[in-house]
């Protein structure tokens, strides 16, 4: 399989990079550069924003078939700040994507979608056909980008397959985000710095790791899935606190936050029902968060 992937230098992409590449498959990375920077040499890379025509020329001459796309703008609060940098990036890159796939004659695109579609949950785990409630523009923008994808297989055929992910954690996650926070814990007690958890520490989260997310996208590229979206999570609820202590305990380290003011707009809990992707991808969840977590503090150690 001949396989594109947007982002293949972030976090996700370029783990997603590494497995198509041990899966015998040729791969190609776009990457605007912008925060990515994991770079596997056996990949070629092309530095071009998601919306530049030159994706769809690269495309028409590589003639991939299938486009994994995880390039976007991740930030809830600079899309506050600014949507309308956050629409051009989320929603034009994915038209711009999308086009791409279509006159390059590709069969399918991977569609990295986001929790943050869901809102504020009415009940947890989310089940996959919860109506979306977006609470703000980076939400309202991976939310368009799957519409795209469902108008363009009833216009043109393009398949698509979208995985709606949870909260993704992992080797290579920057500890500049503000989502990642097993990346921010792992460096600041690997560092001696100080770490907060906001609030009284049971805000909840669904972490899943960065391994399983990829072998969705890998089983995504071949025909099970098409037309479909899927939550990929684990459906278990970890409080802040708890990551805490899970993170400083594999880092040898005391386990002793400091707790201030709820964050606004922070969610109280959340977790997605990842039932349909055990039958329609045959995908399951491997990693327990201990486990993932040890992996992500050995791999940080040794940076």
């Amino acid at each position: 399989m001949r396989a594109l992937v947007t982002g293949g230098a972030g976090f996700i992409g370029s783990n997603l990079v590494d497995r198509l590449l041990a899966d015998g498959h040729e791969v190609l990375v776009v990457d605007d550069l912008s925060s990515g920077r994991h770079r596997n040499p056996a990949a070629e890379l092309h530095e071009i924003d998601v919306r530049d025509p030159a994706l769809q020329d690269l495309a028409a001459r590589w003639r991939p078939e299938v486009i994994c796309h995880l390039a976007a703008q991740i930030s809830v609060r600079k899309s506050v700040a600014d949507p309308v940098h956050d629409a051009r990036v989320n929603v034009e890159g994915t038209i711009n994507v999308l086009e791409a796939a279509r006159r390059s004659g590709a069969r399918k695109v991977v569609y990295a979608s986001s929790v943050a579609v869901y809102g504020r949950p009415k009940e947890l785990p989310v089940p996959g056909d919860a109506t979306p409630d977006p609470r703000s523009p980076y939400a309202a923008s991976k939310l368009g980008g799957e519409l795209y994808l469902a108008t363009y297989r009833a216009l043109y055929g393009l398949e698509y397959t979208t995985l709606v992910l949870s909260n993704v954690y992992g080797p290579r996650q920057s500890p500049e985000g503000e989502a990642g926070v097993v990346a921010i814990f792992t460096d600041a007690l690997l560092n001696g710095k100080p770490t907060v958890v906001y609030g009284d520490g049971t805000q909840t989260r669904d972490y899943v790791f960065v391994a399983d997310v990829v072998d969705a996208f890998a089983r995504a590229c071949g025909p099970d899935g098409d037309g479909r979206r899927f939550n990929i999570g684990t459906g278990v609820q970890t409080t802040d606190r708890e990551l805490h202590s899970l993170v400083a305990a594999a880092a040898g380290v005391p386990d002793e936050p400091r707790f201030a003011p709820p964050r606004l707009g922070d969610l109280p809990a959340m977790a997605v029902d990842p039932g349909p992707a055990f039958d329609g991808l045959g995908w399951r969840p491997r990693y327990d968060l201990p486990t993932g977590i040890k992996i992500t503090v050995d791999w940080a150690r040794g940076q």
